[in-house]
């Protein structure tokens, strides 16, 4: 639980399920950057965060009683004109699971609608779904940029979210290369079959698409460099604060900036029943529920890959 000032962890009361809800025992659950933007300060949170998590159905609708199951994080009042229009993600009256009006997954149970629910598929531990909803982001990508091998393409920001976007990118066969910092992104990277360069490595100008995954500002001006005239510069983060940019490049530029947020859960779980990207490698420790806060530090330091929170179980 956050309160605008201190993380602690609290035996709350468990609420009703309402119509068509089901409630999941949550059996592990990911820290991702925007948690971390959260205590920071970002939207004015205060609540139970957590939005990334694989659990087990167990009160709800009897069909769903034991399932294991993956979340999509907004829910939607299915009556506003952006739900009519079947943009549900921009529900104009929409909750977020651990961030507007939903307590979030870093607790020992959930509840979510129905409709929300994705069966885990047989063959993917929970270690590999849990990966789910941020996978799904990454898979945004190229549900709404149809990327091809001609395309140059240059990925900055090498941490959760970019190596799940890196590797979502390279399935599409474009020419892609990513910005690393470190020596243990690159080895990643190359494991995978991606090539991984350093800042010198680049050349100003020249890129077709730039996907941010930085979490920065700096992300945004390296990508305005970086980006042709006429380009796209696709933003995959989000973080706390403000940002003064000069947008004067954009303008006589001519390029194209596009917000990329939540995407097809179904994309996501058929690469990881197929085994097509590797979430696992990135898991880089799992802390029992009692210490978040210890795990929440962990998270935030520089280069640190996916920290998960485990309750325990019963």
């Amino acid at each position: 639980m956050w309160d605008g000032q201190r993380l602690s962890v609290q035996r709350c009361e468990v609420p009703p399920l309402g119509l068509h809800e089901a409630r999941i025992r949550i059996r592990l659950a990911g820290i991702c950057s925007t948690d971390l933007e959260l205590i920071r300060g970002y939207k004015g949170f205060s609540g139970v965060p957590g939005h990334e998590f694989v659990g087990e159905v167990i009160d709800g609708p009897r069909q769903w009683i034991g399932k294991r199951v993956v979340g999509e994080i907004n829910i939607w009042c299915g009556l506003c004109d952006a739900c009519e229009r079947g943009d549900v993600t921009h529900c104009r009256n929409r909750k977020i699971l651990g961030m507007v009006d939903m307590p979030g997954a870093f607790a020992e149970t959930i509840q979510l609608p129905v409709k929300n629910l994705h069966l885990v598929p047989d063959g993917v531990p929970d270690e590999a779904a849990v990966f789910a909803e941020p996978l799904a982001a990454a898979c945004r990508i190229p549900q709404v940029h149809h990327l091809y091998a001609g395309h140059r393409v240059v990925l900055i920001g090498a941490g959760r979210l970019g190596m799940l976007c890196a590797q979502v990118i390279h399935l599409t066969g474009a020419d892609l290369s990513v910005l690393v910092r470190r020596e243990s992104q690159a080895e990643l990277l190359v494991g995978w079959g991606i090539r991984a360069v350093y800042d010198h490595e680049l050349t100003p100008g020249v890129v077709d698409y730039v996907v941010d995954c930085t979490g920065s500002p700096d992300g945004f001006r390296k990508a305005l460099a970086l980006v042709r005239p006429r380009g796209t510069i696709i933003l995959k983060s989000t973080y706390h604060g403000q940002s003064e940019v000069d947008l004067s490049p954009v303008v006589v530029n001519e390029i194209r900036i596009d917000g990329s947020r939540c995407g097809p859960f179904d994309d996501a779980l058929h690469l990881l029943r197929e085994k097509q990207v590797h979430v696992q490698p990135l898991i880089e420790a799992v802390y029992p529920l009692e210490d978040a806060a210890e795990a929440l530090e962990h998270a935030a330091r520089p280069g640190t890959m996916k920290i998960l929170l485990k309750p325990q179980a019963g």
